[in-house]
């Protein structure tokens, strides 16, 4: 298995990223709250912008600054995370090792749980001489 040992647990919900904030002893203000209930519940990357329209539109006031404060933060973190794409930076829910499938239609990135043969890893470490730990990778395509 090629998995970091020492990582901690994988946070996968909401309460997982909560609990993730306050065992590092982050706060876990009002906004923060809002920001990581907004990607838990769209289940897309989404953009600092799109972050911000998002909570506005619910009716939960938060200035542009704050939210790429709390961005920045969580995904400094590794609670979240933070991909440099294109159009600039998005940020998704999941913040351990996965891979991503990008539609090059709809410009959308859906997060992906891939595990590759021991043997195909084996063999990158050899051509490379680099002993493998984790990895992603990123699929191209078009929508069917």
């Amino acid at each position: 298995m090629y998995k970091q040992a020492s990582s901690p647990k994988p946070i996968r919900s909401l309460e997982d990223a909560l609990d993730r904030c306050q065992m590092l002893g982050m706060r876990v203000s009002r906004q923060r709250r809002f920001v990581l209930e907004l990607l838990w519940q769209s289940k897309e990357h989404l953009s600092a912008r799109e972050i911000y329209d998002h909570l506005n539109q619910e009716g939960k006031g938060i200035g542009h600054t704050s939210v790429y404060q709390n961005l920045e933060a969580l995904s400094r973190q590794g609670i979240i995370e933070c991909i440099e794409h294109c159009d600039g930076r998005l940020y998704g829910n999941i913040s351990d090792s996965h891979s991503h499938v990008n539609c090059i239609d709809t410009n959308k990135i859906i997060d992906i749980h891939i595990e590759l043969p021991d043997e195909l890893l084996r063999q990158v470490e050899a051509q490379t001489g680099v002993k493998i730990s984790e990895y992603t990778i990123n699929f191209y395509g078009h929508s069917e």
